[in-house]
């Protein structure tokens, strides 16, 4: 069992106002770098969750020629509580999509390249073959390039859908639990918390090698122990990477945020995440799924490495 007793609270420190405080508020994306990368996705016919979802990282990262592309189009058949997302009927599938990623990372110079989408339960398979072409596009055009994911659930055709992409070969497969069971029914009303989390396991079950990672966003009232549960049963699916940001209502819709989530506060969540056995733990408020991704690739790969260097050196004793 993992000593935490010298770990402080998460909860210690948490103010008690819900106006936006100074450490989660970033400046509006006005440098060249920005505009080029913009440019490049609209030339392309590309989405990106960075505009779709709001993110507040996006002029940091676009600066840097840092994009998530968001495939499958801009239309999501869900309706979860926290996203900015459109939610309707989806158009028909872009066949062109696959290679004008590619075009994109290879422009772009991208050593690390996030691709997500929006839920596709109208496609007999999720849209998992648009996940399996764009990986093998990638894989043709980039070589060089790592390849990191983000998917949906895949309702109703989990194991058929992880399966054809594990085969494609991603380097990370990313998959967010969003938030703790009890607030699934009013933040994340269409997926299954336990679902997800199979989800997790059946990517491990395929392919062992590949590096899992799940999120959740914290500010939506959730309590400090149910945040230490879903750390073990990410933990018990074997997952590698966690990360833990501050949820912000998009909209007057979406839900409301219940507390802003002190940088303290998020250090302690992270410290706890480390001694549970996490690989890599990105934890403060400004942290995305997709922030800082290709250097977080990189100091997990070597943690793994060092991780079996020292389980072979013992074997060998």
């Amino acid at each position: 069992m993992n000593d935490l007793s010298s770990v402080p609270s998460p909860e210690s420190d948490r103010p008690i106002s819900r106006r936006k405080p100074d450490w989660i508020r970033v400046k509006a994306p006005v440098s060249k770098g920005y505009h080029e990368t913009r440019k490049l996705m609209r030339d392309l016919n590309l989405n990106t969750v960075c505009e779709e979802a709001a993110c507040p990282n996006i002029g940091e990262c676009w600066d840097k020629k840092h994009a998530t592309v968001m495939i499958l189009g801009d239309v999501c058949t869900r309706a979860c509580a926290f996203c900015n997302v459109k939610t309707g009927m989806p158009r028909i599938v872009d066949t062109m999509e696959p290679e004008n990623v590619a075009v994109a990372a290879g422009q772009m110079g991208l050593k690390h390249i996030v691709i997500t989408s929006v839920d596709r339960d109208d496609l007999p398979d999720g849209g998992a073959s648009q996940f399996v072409k764009v990986i093998k596009a990638l894989r043709r055009e980039t070589p060089e390039t790592t390849i990191e994911i983000l998917t949906p659930d895949f309702r109703n055709k989990m194991r058929p859908a992880v399966e054809a992409i594990c085969e494609a070969g991603p380097d990370v497969y990313n998959h967010n639990l969003e938030t703790v069971p009890r607030l699934y029914p009013t933040i994340r009303p269409g997926a299954r918390y336990y679902a997800s989390l199979r989800l997790l396991e059946e990517v491990k079950s395929h392919d062992p090698m590949i590096f899992t990672k799940s999120g959740i966003m914290l500010g939506l009232g959730e309590q400090r122990l149910e945040v230490h549960q879903v750390m073990d049963d990410m933990r018990s699916a074997d997952v590698d990477f966690i990360t833990m940001g501050q949820y912000l209502q998009p909209t007057p819709r979406h839900a409301k945020v219940e507390d802003f989530v002190t940088p303290k506060a998020f250090a302690a969540y992270g410290s706890i995440a480390r001694a549970k056995g996490f690989l890599q733990v990105a934890s403060s408020p400004l942290t995305r799924s997709s922030y800082h991704a290709g250097d977080d690739f990189a100091q997990m790969k070597a943690a793994r490495e060092e991780r079996l260097t020292k389980e072979r050196a013992r074997a060998q004793a």
